[in-house]
C-alpha cells in the first residue's frame, strides 16, 4: 500500500492524530508565550539573572525527551488534592514541550528588546513617558519580529518533539511513527513523519510570514489580531487544565490497561482490555506504546491499572536483583517484593516464557551450521552485532551475555530494537537480540540459537495490577485468572506474525483469539 493510499484510507484516524498532535504544539507554544515572553521582559529590567534563567532554560534543551518524559511521570504534584504534575498522558507531554519552547522564546524576547536603540527610549522619556508606556508602546512594538522570530523557532521544535509524545500515551502523529518502526513498516513511518513535516512547514511559514510584516512595521491590523489569538489561545489553555482538574473523575471510572511499546505487548494489552470488558461489565481504557520502562513507572504513580510484564525483566531491570534459573522460584520472589515495595499484584502467568533470542539470518545458520549461541562465538571476531538500548543498558543484558559466551565482536552497534531486525536482514549486522516470540523471525527467515549456557533468566509474561484497584473492582481478578496459562509460545509468535507480517489490526486479532478460547465478549 502507498503513503497516499494509506492516508485516504485511514483519513478519519490520520485527521484525529493530527489533531491531538496541533492539540499538544498549540497548547504547549501558547503556555510557552506566556511564560517566555513576561520572563525575556523581566530579565531586560534585571540583567544580572539572564545567565541563571538562560542557563536554565539551555539545559532544558539538553535533557533528552524521552529522560525527561521519564523524570515527569513519578512526580506527584497537587493543588487542591488534584494532580497537577505527573503521570503519563497530554498533561506531562505538554509540561515537557514547554520546558523545550522557552528558551528561544526567552532569549529572543531579551534581545530584542535589549537591542532597541538607546535613543528611541531617551525620546521616549524625554517625551513624559512613563516605563509602562514605553514597553508596550515603544520596545515591545519595536522587538515583535524578533519576539516573532522566536516564536517560530519554538514552534517548529515542538512539532517534532511532540511525536515522541506518542511514547507517553500522549497522542500525536508519532503513533505511526512509533508503530512503523515496530513492524518495520516504511508507510506507517511517512504516514507519521510527513503529516509532522507539512505541519512545521505550515507553522515556520505562517510566523515567518508574521516576523517579516512586523520587521517592516506594517499592519497595525495584524497586531490587534495577534495579540487576539494570543488571548484565545492563553484562554484555550487555562480551559483545558480547569477540565483536566474539574473532572479527573471520569478517567477514574475506568480501568487504564498499559503496555509496552513494542507489538507483543500491544496484543496482550489489547487481550487484557477485552477480558476485563467482557468479563467484569467494566470500560477499558487503553494506554499503549509506553516505552521504557514507563509502563511500570505508570502502575506505581497510578496512572494505569493492569498491564503485562515478564518475570525476568522485573527481577533484573525493575528489583535489580541477580537472575535466577528457576522460573517458579523467580515468579515467586517478584511476587512477594512487588507486593510488598509497589502495592502491586502478580496473577497468573499468561503461558508464554518471551527470552531474549540471540537471531541469525537462515541462509547464516544452514550454511556454517550454527544452531547454539556458542557455534556463533567462534565467528563473532568477524561479525557485526546489532543490540538495542534496552539488552545494551540492562543487568541481564548485553555485559553478562558476552562474558558469559567470551564474545568480542568486530563492530558492536546499538538502535532501537525494531531497527535491529531490519539491519539484521539488510545485512548491516550479522546477529541481534530479538524476543523470542516475534513474529518478525518467520517473516523474515531468521534463526534463533539456543542459549546452550543458560545465561538468560525466565521471562514468564503474567498481568500486573494494582491492589487498590482489585480491591476496588474484585471483577477483574476473576477476568485475569481466566487468562492464566492461555497462551503459548507457539501462539503468541503466530499472533505477533499477524500483526507484524500480515499487518491485521490488533483489536481483530485479539478478539478472534479470545473468541477460539471461548472468552470473547460475543462467545
Amino acid at each position: 500500500m502507498s503513503l497516499w493510499e494509506f492516508l485516504l484510507g485511514q483519513r478519519s484516524e490520520v485527521l484525529g492524530l493530527a489533531l491531538e498532535h496541533l492539540f499538544l504544539v498549540g497548547i504547549s507554544t501558547g503556555i510557552a508565550i506566556l511564560i517566555g515572553v513576561p520572563l525575556g521582559i523581566a530579565l531586560t529590567r534585571w540583567p544580572r539573572l539572564s545567565k541563571p534563567v538562560l542557563g536554565f532554560a539551555n539545559i532544558m534543551q539538553t535533557v533528552p525527551s524521552l529522560a525527561l518524559f521519564g523524570f515527569l511521570i513519578p512526580l506527584n504534584i497537587y493543588l487542591f488534592h488534584v494532580r497537577i504534575l505527573g503521570g503519563i498522558g497530554a498533561r506531562t507531554a505538554i509540561v515537557a514541550l514547554v520546558l523545550y519552547a522557552l528558551l528561544p522564546i526567552i532569549r529572543n524576547t531579551f534581545t530584542g528588546i535589549s537591542g532597541v536603540d538607546p535613543a528611541i527610549r531617551e525620546a521616549g522619556r524625554a517625551m513624559g513617558m512613563t516605563n509602562r508606556q514605553l514597553l508596550f508602546q515603544v520596545e515591545i512594538p519595536l522587538s515583535l519580529g524578533v519576539i516573532i522570530a522566536g516564536v517560530r523557532v519554538a514552534t517548529v521544535i515542538s512539532v517534532g518533539t511532540a511525536t515522541i509524545a506518542a511514547a507517553i500515551d500522549a497522542g500525536g502523529l508519532g503513533r505511526y511513527i512509533f508503530r512503523g518502526l515496530r513492524m518495520n513498516d516504511n508507510t506507517l513511518i511517512l504516514a507519521g513523519a510527513v503529516p509532522a513535516a507539512f505541519m512545521a512547514l505550515a507553522a515556520d511559514l505562517l510566523l515567518g510570514w508574521m516576523e517579516k510584516i512586523f520587521k517592516t512595521g506594517v499592519g497595525g491590523r495584524l497586531r490587534k489580531f495577534g495579540a487576539w489569538a494570543s488571548l484565545l489561545l492563553a484562554l484555550g489553555a487555562v480551559l483545558w487544565l480547569s477540565i483536566t482538574m474539574l473532572y479527573p473523575s471520569k478517567i477514574e471510572q475506568r480501568v487504564a490497561v498499559g503496555s509496552k511499546d513494542f507489538t507483543e505487548q500491544i496484543i496482550v494489552g489489547e487481550i487484557l482490555a477485552q477480558v476485563i470488558e467482557a468479563k467484569s461489565g467494566l470500560r477499558a481504557q487503553r494506554r499503549f506504546d509506553l516505552g521504557g520502562n514507563l509502563a511500570h513507572e505508570a502502575l506505581v504513580a497510578g496512572e494505569i491499572d493492569v498491564y503485562v510484564e515478564y518475570t525476568g525483566t522485573a527481577l533484573t531491570a525493575i528489583l535489580k536483583q541477580a537472575g535466577l534459573g528457576d522460573p517458579a522460584e523467580v515468579y515467586r520472589r517478584v511476587k512477594r517484593e512487588y507486593a510488598s515495595r509497589f502495592a502491586v499484584e502478580w496473577t497468573e502467568p499468561l503461558g508464554f516464557n518471551n527470552t531474549f533470542a540471540i537471531l541469525v539470518r537462515g541462509e547464516d545458520a544452514r550454511r556454517l551450521k550454527l544452531k547454539t549461541i556458542t557455534d556463533a562465538a567462534r565467528y563473532a571476531s568477524k561479525w557485526r552485532a546489532g543490540f538495542g538500548q534496552d539488552f545494551m543498558s540492562r543487568p541481564d543484558g548485553y555485559a553478562g551475555f558476552a562474558r558469559a559466551y567470551g564474545l568480542k565482536f568486530m563492530e558492536l552497534r546499538e538502535m532501537d530494537l525494531s531497527l535491529t531486525y531490519r539491519a539484521l536482514v539488510d545485512r548491516q549486522v550479522d546477529l541481534i537480540a530479538g524476543n523470542s516470540t516475534d513474529g518478525l523471525i518467520a517473516r523474515h527467515d531468521l534463526v534463533q540459537l539456543d542459549d546452550d549456557r543458560r545465561y538468560f533468566p525466565p521471562y514468564d509474561a503474567a498481568p500486573l495490577a494494582r491492589r487498590e484497584t482489585l480491591e476496588r473492582y474484585p471483577e477483574i481478578r476473576n477476568a485475569l485468572k481466566m487468562l492464566g496459562g492461555l497462551i503459548s509460545v507457539a501462539e503468541m509468535r503466530e499472533l505477533n506474525y499477524q500483526v507484524d507480517g500480515e499487518r491485521r489490526p490488533v483489536p481483530e486479532v485479539a478478539r478472534e483469539f479470545l473468541r477460539k478460547k471461548g472468552l470473547a465478549g460475543d462467545a
